[in-house]
């Protein structure tokens, strides 16, 4: 008999006992101002662990999630970061393509700051600053209940108090969650300052939000790619700029930067948490429960994640400007991940 066929049968035991793993690393993508976090918390991971080093890739909110929800095979996304909570439309396109079983982790807060080099004045805008400065189509300055191709090109033009200075604001592609959470906190609120206009939402929605949400694109709004630490580097090359990116990144550059107050509020943690600072978000996770069992590590990784030590008052997470969640928060989402518990849309 020949050896092979003498060890077939020792083979085949060993196929049968010994899991497979047709991916032995943990796939991750999203959202650019969660990226840092979850860089770390992957470093950690593969040190402490023993499991391979985790795949990252910062490619925006939108763009990972779309991404992982594309399917569940090997090839795709295990966890996507996002900078805001997943949308209707994600997470039916989840469903339909058979990614049922979806795990959402709130994993902190972040704001949006509106910052600019300290080399100059800081400013301090209004909600409705914001709208007039960026939106596309704004209210015409005669005062006409119409609405006009945005005219502004200074900021003193917009508001007296503002600086006579050139309009030029880097910021997120379409794409990332960070613009998706700007348009709809600062754009769309700033835009129901006017009275006639925040009536179109009764009437049609759709109209609404496409005056409000619509980004000028003119050359004073510059989309300055889906990673923010690219907006802060422009800023220090660019000191009259003034750049749109979470908070974290301002956290860790104070000497270069300042955030602009809104509405009267500086960016700090304690405002973000709070929730006084205007421009203040939710950070997530999203995981395939599919895939736990399958790709090595995956639950051991969330379960890092969640640690004290990591999101904790005290953990390296803080020390990057995570904003960390009440711990009865940290409790409940840790929960989620021990326990399992499926993501019910409503």
């Amino acid at each position: 008999m020949s050896l092979l066929k003498m060890c077939l049968p020792i083979f085949i035991a060993i196929s049968l006992i010994t899991p497979s793993h047709a991916r032995e690393r943990i796939k991750i993508v999203g959202s650019s101002t969660v990226y840092p976090f979850a860089q770390v918390v992957t470093t950690v991971f593969s040190e402490n662990s023993g499991y391979p080093h985790p795949d990252i890739v910062p490619t925006g909110t939108g763009g990972g999630l779309k991404t992982f929800c594309q399917g569940d095979g090997d090839e795709y996304p295990d966890i996507a970061n996002a900078s805001r909570r997943i949308q209707r439309s994600e997470y039916d396109l989840c469903q339909s393509n058979g990614i049922k079983d979806i795990i959402e982790v709130k994993i902190g807060y972040d704001g949006i700051v509106i910052a600019n080099s300290t080399k100059v004045p800081n400013l301090q805008l209004s909600i409705r600053d914001l709208y007039l400065a960026l939106a596309r189509n704004v209210p015409a300055p005669t005062g006409e209940e119409r609405l006009v191709i945005n005219p502004y090109v200074n900021w003193h033009q917009i508001n007296p108090n503002l600086p006579d200075q050139k309009i030029e604001v880097l910021g997120p592609p379409p794409t990332s969650g960070t613009r998706d959470a700007f348009s709809e906190l600062a754009l769309e609120k700033g835009c129901q300052q006017f009275a006639w206009i925040k009536a179109i939402k009764k009437r049609d929605k759709h109209k609404f939000q496409q005056i409000c949400r619509t980004l000028r694109n003119d050359g004073y709004f510059v989309e300055a790619g889906e990673r923010d630490n690219l907006v802060v580097k422009n800023l220090e090359v660019s000191p009259q700029a003034t750049g749109i990116f979470g908070y974290n990144f301002l956290a860790r550059d104070t000497d270069n930067l300042q955030g602009s107050l809104i509405e009267g509020t500086a960016p700090t943690v304690q405002t973000i948490a709070s929730g006084d600072y205007p421009l203040s978000r939710a950070l997530y996770i999203y995981v395939k429960k599919g895939r736990f069992g399958k790709v090595p590590g995956l639950e051991q990784y969330l379960l890092m994640f969640a640690s004290e030590t990591a999101w904790g008052p005290n953990g390296y997470l803080a020390k990057l400007g995570l904003v960390i969640m009440p711990e009865k928060e940290r409790h409940r989402f840790r929960q989620v991940i021990e326990r399992g518990t499926v993501l019910d849309f409503k």
